[in-house]
């Protein structure tokens, strides 16, 4: 029986994706729920497993063709036993790596052809150890810095090295994601009055009951270990709540209030940010935050983070200070109005009750959209989350 392969259902916010690979060649034997194909869209990248055991009859989006919702990509014979090597010799060639090469996306094989690197050189960091672009860019420039990198000769015509000192320049496609990024990015800026107010929290609270109840929290929440950003989700829903401008969004000439709270949290993928989006988090625990975060950690490493788990969010929040930054100004997440910058604790001398302290100190940065919100508003929803932090209790309490 010929089964058809088509592509996922996608939501009205990812109008069509791309073919990224295909892990099996036509004529090969697949199993049931074995993965069949890669889909990237502007938001993640989508497995396609097979539906049966059989053979895999007919590709017929290749890699790099551009598909919509539950197009035909492809044809699987249920029960079929996959034909002698020598009959499938006239096959269509698969983008996919042989068992014995690691896999790499197609864009990462031209970037190594065209610098002579061995592929099997190169340890790959993506899903199931595949060889992704920034692997291969990075092999490039420790090639480029060694004693023979002046060898290195670019085949295409456009890019001329300078061939005394190793300086190389390559070109190439960006990803859906970093696209769909730069295109948001872009948006944000010339489609919002957007503003940005700082102010500084004193971790020391914070810290200091973190330090005191993590083993015993780890201990009573089945290994979910007590971090700091629980405690920007709970501040930021609490903040929320008093001020609900902050929570909205605009919708042509209309303001959407959001009788609920919807958290993104900005987190790191190989394929670059990424934001969840942990659902009623006025309803969940500092350890259901924890756990949530982790498993969205998780996700994002292996690619395997949903649509719908980074779909709609009413605030984001990013934390900079991961990657070392101490301060910084974050851009909007359309169609929100608002987004928390956290940055890196460092201790600085402050001013308490007369006296000069050594205190561990971290930078916030609110960035708003100033039609929607007030400047006192933003300033005053910064306040109060700083208030909270530094008084976590009222946390607890709700005060």
């Amino acid at each position: 029986m010929t089964i058809e392969i088509k592509a996922p259902t996608l939501p009205e916010s990812v109008p069509d994706g791309t073919i990224a690979t295909w892990h099996k060649k036509a004529g090969e034997a697949v199993k049931r729920d074995e993965l069949l194909v890669d889909i990237e869209t502007d938001k993640v990248v989508i497995e396609v497993v097979s539906p049966a055991d059989g053979v895999l009859q007919q590709i017929l989006k290749n890699t790099g063709d551009t598909i919509v919702s539950n197009e035909l990509i492809a044809y699987v014979e249920a029960g079929a036993v996959a034909a002698a090597p020598a009959a499938r010799a006239q096959e269509p060639k698969s983008e996919t790596a042989s068992a014995d090469e690691p896999m790499l996306s197609p864009a990462a094989k031209k970037i190594a052809e065209e610098n002579g690197l061995a592929i099997e050189s190169i340890k790959g960091s993506g899903k199931n150890g595949r060889v992704t672009k920034e692997d291969v860019l990075e092999a490039v420039a420790r090639k480029a810095t060694a004693p023979a990198a002046a060898a290195v000769v670019s085949p295409t015509p456009a890019r001329k090295p300078d061939m005394s000192s190793g300086r190389i320049e390559e070109r190439v496609p960006m990803s859906r994601l970093r696209a769909k990024v730069a295109e948001r990015l872009l948006q944000a800026s010339q489609s919002t009055a957007m503003l940005t107010t700082f102010n500084e929290v004193d971790m020391a609270p914070v810290m200091a009951l973190r330090n005191k109840y993590k083993d015993m929290f780890e201990k009573s929440h089945d290994g979910v270990r007590l971090g700091f950003m629980s405690f920007f989700v709970r501040a930021s829903v609490e903040a929320l709540k008093r001020f609900p401008a902050v929570n909205a969004s605009i919708d042509g000439n209309d303001i959407v209030y959001h009788g609920y709270q919807d958290i993104g949290v900005a987190v790191s993928s190989p394929r670059g940010l990424v934001v969840p989006v942990l659902r009623n988090a006025d309803h969940l625990s500092l350890a259901q935050v924890e756990a949530q975060i982790r498993e969205f950690g998780l996700k994002a490493q292996d690619g395997k983070l949903s649509i719908d788990e980074m779909s709609g969010g009413t605030f984001t929040i990013s934390n900079g200070g991961v990657f070392g930054s101490l301060l910084s100004t974050p851009i909007l997440n359309p169609p929100q109005t608002a987004i928390l910058g956290m940055h890196k604790i460092q201790d600085r001398p402050v001013a308490i009750n007369g006296e000069v302290k050594i205190r561990p100190m971290m930078y916030l940065a609110l960035s708003y959209d100033h039609r929607m919100i007030d400047g006192k508003e933003a300033v005053q929803f910064l306040v109060t989350i700083k208030d909270l932090l530094e008084d976590p209790a009222r946390i607890l309490l709700e005060i």
